[in-house]
């Protein structure tokens, strides 16, 4: 579609940043703090780039005022954050610690003094270590009670502050690495156990939602998913029909289950197959219809293109960790697809292909699927973002970026997505899991790198001026 005119971003537009618990706050056992498992899996040699962890983190858990400030200047209207399931309960479950809860009574009151939504994430990867020791965490069903006791004092606490919520974080990209890559804790490399644990997210995050009815009725929530629309690398039929697999396996597994409450059936039947499919016992499809949600949370960063794979063909490789542009193995699922490098675009230095139209197509594939409203909790470009002699970050190439991803939101609103808003990826500069400090994507630098924490200082970017135009303008002047 061309559009002569496009309409404006509405005027209840959610203009925001996000970050997540573990990549943000420090203070790793802070106040009552118990273990997450990814404070023990970056602890294990290797597991992280140089030995990055999350100890401190940029502490945000001490510096949060001043973060917070710095968002009211830019004229964020909403923030996306998580909360860490261990600071609530140290042990996964049980009573709730007192001190964890007022830390996010406090960050949720001086968002809201600020004028600032906060937009509240139930479950970003930081599952308690002691549930992971108990039962082995997603794996046991076991946890669909645990986490919904988990959201419930959380609905009970902050419901009457917080209108949207998040459910699951990217949980298909969180398991693929646990259970297929076993780059992400538990890190093993299991089918089986893959679709078993994804089986019991969804099930918890269905509980979830069924008791968001309950204690937060004018609220709104839904899970954050990271969306790769999958594109034919060719118009071959061999391709086309790896297509069709790689956006059932990789997009549609995930979506129809979360929102209409279903597994597609091709890819089911393949999985029941091989032994594979997860064991779907009385009642649960009854769940999994019960705890539909409210919207869809979007992750994007980059679409795939894939091609034929045949069944001696090859497997799922891991991803570029460290930023050497063009070390990206190939790699697919034998009998199925293979990703294929797209040469219509370019990629930044870790490999994902920069194709802001591929947002725009997915909006309008989600919008007509599944006929729920959207909002983008993250986007955004890590890169080595360097600060210069007279203390400034030079990040045009981010501000390329971002401009045209939020003109691609444009032309899809103009195509009939009802979008709520957009949280950028992410506020401040973070610990981006298994790449460490080195690859930023804050519109704040944050003085620090893998070994040493340095002074910590906010450094504004040139990115950050950039967003607090476009904010003011309402999205008028993104040029």
């Amino acid at each position: 579609m061309h559009h002569q005119h496009t309409l404006p971003f509405p005027a209840d537009f959610l203009w925001g940043a996000a970050s997540a618990a573990y990549q943000v706050e420090g203070g790793w056992n802070a106040d009552g703090k118990g273990p997450s498992v990814w404070d023990s899996f970056s602890r294990e040699v290797g597991r992280t780039f140089q030995g990055s962890n999350g100890d401190v983190a940029v502490d945000h858990y001490h510096r949060y005022p001043e973060d917070i400030a710095l968002m009211a200047e830019m004229g964020l209207t909403a923030y996306r954050f998580s909360i860490s399931w261990p600071r609530i309960f140290p042990s996964g479950r049980g009573a709730p610690n007192e001190a964890g809860l007022a830390f996010y009574d406090r960050l949720i009151d001086s968002l809201l003094a600020h004028g600032i939504e906060p937009v509240l994430t139930l479950y970003h990867w930081d599952l308690p270590q002691a549930l992971q020791d108990e039962y082995g965490g997603w794996e046991d069903r076991r946890i669909i009670a645990d986490f919904t006791h988990y959201c419930t004092a959380l609905y009970q606490r902050f419901g009457g502050k917080v209108k949207y919520w998040v459910s699951l974080n990217e949980q298909n990209y969180n398991l693929s690495n646990a259970y297929l890559l076993g780059t992400h804790p538990p890190a093993v490399q299991d089918r089986k156990r893959f679709y078993t644990a994804n089986h019991h997210a969804f099930l918890a995050n269905a509980s979830a939602i069924a008791a968001f009815r309950q204690w937060v009725p004018q609220g709104l929530i839904g899970p954050s998913f990271a969306y790769s629309p999958a594109y034919a690398a060719s118009s071959s039929p061999e391709d086309m029909l790896a297509f069709e697999n790689a956006e059932e396996f990789t997009n549609l597994w995930w979506l129809d289950t979360y929102c209409l409450g279903r597994y597609p059936a091709a890819a089911l039947h393949w999985l029941a197959a091989r032994g594979e499919a997860p064991d779907i016992q009385p009642g649960d499809e009854d769940m999994l219809r019960r705890g539909l949600p409210d919207f869809i949370g979007v992750n994007y960063y980059q679409t795939h293109s894939y091609t034929d794979n045949p069944a001696d063909g090859v497997g799922l490789q891991r991803i570029n960790t460290t930023g050497q542009k063009g070390s990206t193995p190939a790699s697919g699922v034998p009998g199925l697809y293979k990703i294929q490098p797209n040469p219509h675009l370019p990629t930044s230095n870790w490999d994902w292909a920069i194709d802001p139209t591929g947002l725009r197509i997915g909006l309008r594939r989600l919008t007509s699927r599944y006929a729920l409203p959207l909002l983008i909790t993250e986007n955004g470009l890590g890169e080595f973002d360097q600060l210069t002699a007279d203390g400034r970050v030079h990040d045009d190439y981010r501000i390329d970026y971002l401009r045209s991803h939020l003109a691609a939101c444009q032309q899809a609103i103009t195509d009939g997505v009802k979008l709520l808003g957009y949280c950028a990826w992410s506020f401040t500069d973070i610990l981006s899991w298994l790449n460490g400090y080195q690859k930023r994507y804050g519109f704040v630098y944050v003085d620090r790198d893998e070994q040493d924490c340095r002074s910590l200082q906010r450094i504004r970017k040139d990115s950050f001026y950039w967003y607090q135009r476009v904010i003011a303008s309402g999205g008028t002047c993104l040029d």
